[in-house]
């Protein structure tokens, strides 16, 4: 029976599953490098800066020490893709066990490997149980306590199932699967065809353009997902379609807005310093972009937002050579 657990990221995201790992009545350590942070954390028991108007419960302790996350029996990583590389060299200087279960939240490439984030852990951790959890849940509703959903992906469905154990609460609901590289690679390219999304939105041109966004990127979702070795139902399923949909048509979606600015006009450096927090899509596209020349795979949205997000193509123009592509039947 797991009684405590680590969070490394005390973000927004970080800070609501530390809120749900709570409610299970574990003993939680929300680790971040932010010393203000952690003490608003242990003082008011609340993190303003991430999720505003949350009272966070009394069994989340505030923590900068990485040695009080090794301790624990169970370690979610849920820092940006981007440092993910530099806290997993720190967790395994502080040596957790072996039997820790380390589960992986972040959605995201390592930007040095183009690994997905259960391959960098294990790199780490070799010996070490591993899953992923991904889905539709944004950390504002989570936080909420709002209804969500969400699949747990390990190698090791007992491991799978320990964790969903802990993630199954009466407003949240998990299940469970052994498709990790689907799970992982649906949670990386649906924050670029959010962009694509929030594009359409900035530039105007509603609901038809936007919808077809959604369901053509799903394709590629699937293209390339299959052709790295995922499971072409769960790419269907909470972690695929789910997490897609929420993440290109939700308010709370930082992907989404960086799209909208982009589309009405700003540069992604104007974009960028508008945000309080890290939008996946802008990094990973560049990882998603080479990973799909790599495998040989047809992924014209991922294409044009590669190009207007690293090559300053215009979003209008990007949009426009979408639709002006050679006819060919949708099944292809």
């Amino acid at each position: 029976m797991i009684e405590n657990a680590a969070v490394l990221g005390a973000g927004s995201w970080g800070t609501a599953l530390a809120i749900a790992l709570a409610d299970r009545k574990l003993k939680v350590v929300l680790y971040g490098n932010d010393e203000e942070v952690r003490d608003e954390i242990e003082i008011s028991h609340s993190n303003e800066r991430y999720l505003p108007g949350v009272e966070l419960p009394g069994n989340i302790i505030g923590s900068t020490d990485i040695n009080e996350a090794a301790c624990c029996e169970l370690i979610l990583l849920v820092v940006p893709s981007q440092v993910a590389r530099i806290v997993l060299k720190q967790l395994a200087k502080a040596q957790p066990s072996k039997h820790t279960i380390i589960v992986s939240c972040t959605k995201g490439l390592d930007p040095e490997t183009g690994e997905l984030m259960h391959e960098l852990i294990h790199e780490f951790f070799p010996d070490n149980p591993v899953a992923v959890l991904s889905g539709p849940s944004h950390a504002e509703e989570v936080a909420s306590r709002m209804a969500t959903l969400a699949t747990i992906g390990s190698d090791d469905l007992e491991i799978a199932s320990r964790v969903q154990q802990i993630f199954t609460l009466p407003w949240f609901r998990s299940y469970t699967s052994n498709d990790v590289v689907g799970i992982e690679l649906g949670s990386v390219v649906k924050n670029i065809f959010a962009i694509a999304a929030g594009a359409a939105d900035g530039l105007g041109l509603g609901d038809n353009a936007k919808a077809a966004l959604v369901t053509r990127g799903l394709a590629e979702m699937t293209r390339l997902g299959v052709a790295v070795g995922g499971k072409e139902e769960t790419f269907r399923g909470l972690s695929g379609i789910g997490d897609l949909i929420v993440t290109c048509y939700s308010v709370h979606s930082r992907n989404n807005r960086v799209g909208r600015m982009l589309g009405s006009g700003m540069t992604l450096k104007e974009a960028i310093a508008e945000m309080d927090q890290v939008a996946e899509g802008v990094p990973n596209s560049k990882n998603a972009y080479e990973l799909s020349r790599n495998m040989g795979v047809r992924t014209p949205i991922i294409d044009q937002a590669y190009a207007v997000i690293h090559e300053n193509k215009p979003p209008g123009q990007a949009l426009r050579e979408l639709l002006e592509r050679h006819p060919r039947s949708e099944q292809e």
